[in-house]
């Protein structure tokens, strides 16, 4: 069985890989107007949260499969589905993809003071999905892309994320060239709607969003760095759009040095993806929180 740190060290390096190989950074989704394209999401309709989602989307990448919806070997079975035979061309290993939960246990221990104190120990747990699109059942083409597709073109709005950003009740204030978020003040400035793409509008100010709720969820961005806040609000605003339905923007501000000090952080410490990805799923969850029911806690805690 491997270590806590044979794990770490191990998705991390699946995580530099995929930024290294070119591209866009995992965490930007590929969009599609399907209602089964999108967040990853276990069969059971609870969303993947942390450093899983992009786990998945890297397999998916790598295995063209375009389904949001992933099981374990067993759910699919209990399910009728009977999980593919690995191509040849995938080697040993690698058709299934490996994700990661927290589990906890209780120990007893002697503190300063001669007195026993229960302490709790959070350790990670691996655990193999499979996409949908690695399963064979005819009855399970309803959870397939394409099934749901209908002769009309969808029409492109977004008044759902419309109401996401309304329902925070943020002080969003519109104009100049600069969009930031002003801590001291607590307000978001962004430029003129009109001065963007749709997709870019959406992006920017859900990226702010994600830095507004740093003070709300206590979270210290000067102690983190700022390689680690942009990286939380750039992974968290990937997050939302994903999930409303929002094409991700093609550009990134600085795209080719905020990748170099990602991979830099990364290199040297491999809790930082851990760390960014779930501050990124509590931003996420946080916005959304405000227009929808809450989600059971989710699975994952900081590495």
């Amino acid at each position: 069985m491997p270590t806590q740190n044979e794990i770490r060290d191990r998705i991390t390096t699946t995580i530099i890989e995929a930024l290294k190989s070119g591209g866009l950074p995992p965490w930007r989704m590929p969009w599609a107007a399907d209602p089964n394209a999108g967040y990853p999401t276990n069969v059971s309709g609870r969303r993947y949260h942390g450093i899983n989602p992009l786990l998945l989307q890297i397999a998916a990448i790598r295995h063209g499969l375009k389904s949001k919806w992933w099981a374990t070997f067993r759910q699919w079975d209990l399910l009728g589905g009977k999980v593919m035979k690995r191509p040849d061309d995938v080697p040993p290993g690698e058709w299934g993809t490996s994700i990661i939960f927290w589990s906890k246990t209780t120990k007893t221990e002697e503190n300063d003071h001669g007195e026993e104190e229960k302490k709790t120990i959070f350790f990670m747990k691996t655990y193999t999905v499979f996409n949908v699109d690695q399963v064979r059942g005819d009855h399970l083409d309803r959870i397939r892309v394409g099934h749901n597709i209908t002769s009309t073109a969808p029409i492109e709005t977004y008044e759902e994320a419309d109401k996401v950003i309304e329902a925070t009740g943020a002080d969003i204030r519109y104009g100049g060239n600069q969009a930031f978020y002003n801590r001291l003040g607590d307000f978001i400035q962004v430029p003129l709607r009109e001065q963007f793409g749709a997709a870019e509008y959406y992006e920017t100010v859900l990226h702010e969003l994600c830095h507004w709720t740093e003070s709300r969820l206590n979270w210290n961005r000067r102690e983190e760095g700022y390689a680690m806040g942009e990286l939380v609000a750039e992974m968290g605003s990937c997050f939302l759009a994903t999930e409303l339905g929002i094409p991700n923007a093609e550009t990134l501000p600085n795209h080719a040095s905020y990748l170099q000090s990602w991979l830099k952080a990364m290199e040297n410490d491999h809790r930082f993806v851990f760390q960014a990805s779930s501050q990124a799923s509590k931003a996420a969850d946080y916005i959304l929180s405000f227009s929808r029911v809450a989600e059971p806690e989710p699975e994952e805690v900081t590495a």
